[in-house]
């Protein structure tokens, strides 16, 4: 018997083995396939503090729509417990109701579950405990493509108004109310949303920059306006100095048409129903900003009345002191007028 002969290794069977342990390895301490967890799990410290505009988008539309269905049902209680924030600077009763925290409470948090580290500002503060936050679903994109862009969550501050003309929700004048979601990312208004939840049918319009509009905003046909004497619309309820203004700017010709809530304002400037919208006393930024996202992504202009950007970071406050101008077409010349009131 030879015992001291030669041992031969097989090197299909090692590649084998080795490959066994090393799936073994993987399956133990990264995570089976199939695990939920495994994306977070594989993803790295970049990924994790990035987030998906278009998700940001699709989330976007979803809070407004269910937002509106609570402003829609709370309307129809005998009670809307209205409330008074207190008066405004031109003597106002700037009151605050149900539907504006139910709507909150929708909007506000369903957006914090789906994206925890982004900057959420609403004009509403939750008094009562929220019911469990909606999950958020894949909603109807009218079927457009879009495409997958990541920006750093430090950049992004999302601005929600919960319901847009709470005065007027109360005194029955619905076609004024609207919920706005905005995305503003370095302080610049990117996604716009706003949702009529009285208009018949409902509709929502919104943007995305230059990447996608909804086609409630891509069938809107605006008519060349009056340079001389342009439609310029104004707030019911916080004219302040603003009628002088456009008098002095535009000359005696200049036609005034009221109106309510920021949203609305904005969406008859982007229809062409109006020229201007102007505003000359102080406005919190989730009254705008969604407006001034789609202005931007129609090829408007919106800034203060010097004709500065308004800056969304979160940083930048919620106040603008500055007034409001936004114009869709001839938005440079009648900027000019504005600034610049002997051009007229």
């Amino acid at each position: 018997m030879n015992l001291g002969g030669t041992v031969k290794i097989n090197k299909v069977g090692v590649c084998i083995v080795t490959i066994s342990f090393l799936l073994l390895f993987i399956y133990i301490f990264i995570g089976h396939p199939d695990d939920t967890n495994s994306s977070r799990l594989l993803a790295t410290p970049d990924e994790e503090n990035r987030v998906n505009m278009k998700a940001l988008l699709v989330a976007a539309k979803e809070v407004a729509e269910k937002g509106g269905q609570q402003v829609r049902s709370a309307r129809k209680l005998a009670d809307m417990h209205i409330q008074s924030k207190g008066k405004t600077k031109e003597g106002v009763n700037d009151p605050v109701t149900d539907a504006d925290f139910k709507s909150h409470c929708v909007m506000y948090h369903g957006l914090k579950k789906k994206f925890p580290k982004l900057k959420v500002i609403s004009e509403e503060h939750d008094t009562n405990e929220c019911n469990t936050p909606p999950s958020l679903d894949v909603v109807d994109m009218e079927g457009q493509t879009l495409p997958d862009l990541m920006v750093a969550n430090e950049d992004v501050t999302i601005w929600i108004d919960p319901l847009d003309a709470t005065k007027e929700f109360t005194e029955n004048l619905l076609q004024y109310v609207t919920t706005m979601v905005c995305v503003a990312v370095k302080g610049k208004p990117i996604i716009g949303v706003i949702h009529f939840p009285f208009a018949e049918p409902q509709v929502t319009y919104w943007t995305w920059g230059n990447v996608a509009r909804s086609e409630s905003v891509k069938k809107l046909a605006r008519t060349k306006p009056n340079v001389e004497a342009p439609n310029i619309t104004v707030s019911m309820s916080h004219t302040g100095e603003v009628q002088k203004l456009a008098q002095v700017a535009f000359g005696p010709n200049v036609k005034i048409t009221k109106a309510a809530g920021a949203g609305y304002k904005v969406m008859e400037v982007v229809k062409g129903n109006v020229d201007i919208y102007l505003h000359s006393t102080a406005i919190k930024k989730w009254d705008v900003c969604a407006g001034n996202a789609v202005i931007n992504s129609v090829l408007g202009v919106m800034t203060d009345l010097k004709g500065n950007k308004l800056d969304y970071s979160s940083e930048a406050g919620a106040l603008n002191n500055g007034g409001i101008f936004a114009a869709v077409s001839e938005a440079d010349l009648f900027l000019d007028k504005i600034t610049n009131p002997s051009l007229k």
